[in-house]
């Protein structure tokens, strides 16, 4: 059975599968999924079109040392500025 989702329209899309497209459609066609893929998931747009989205999973929290320090230039006399 083809995963649908009704939104909050009350329309249902069925999502669908071509190479590595996903895509959504209010009839169940060649290439339907039974389920949302691993590491999506479904959100609707303003119009109501439902679309997948891969979920961000937080990379863990490493320490990172502090940049050292860089020297400030050195001023250039006004005369020797090349203008």
């Amino acid at each position: 059975m083809a995963y649908g989702h009704t939104n909050s329209k009350g329309n249902t899309y069925y999502l669908h599968n071509k190479g590595r497209m996903f895509f959504f459609s209010k009839e169940i066609k060649e290439g339907a999924l039974d389920a949302v893929p691993a590491g999506y998931n479904v959100i609707e747009m303003k119009t109501g079109l439902p679309v997948l989205k891969k979920i961000v999973v937080d990379a863990p929290a490493t320490e990172t040392p502090a940049p050292e320090a860089t020297p400030a230039p050195e001023a250039v006399p006004a005369e020797n500025a090349g203008y």
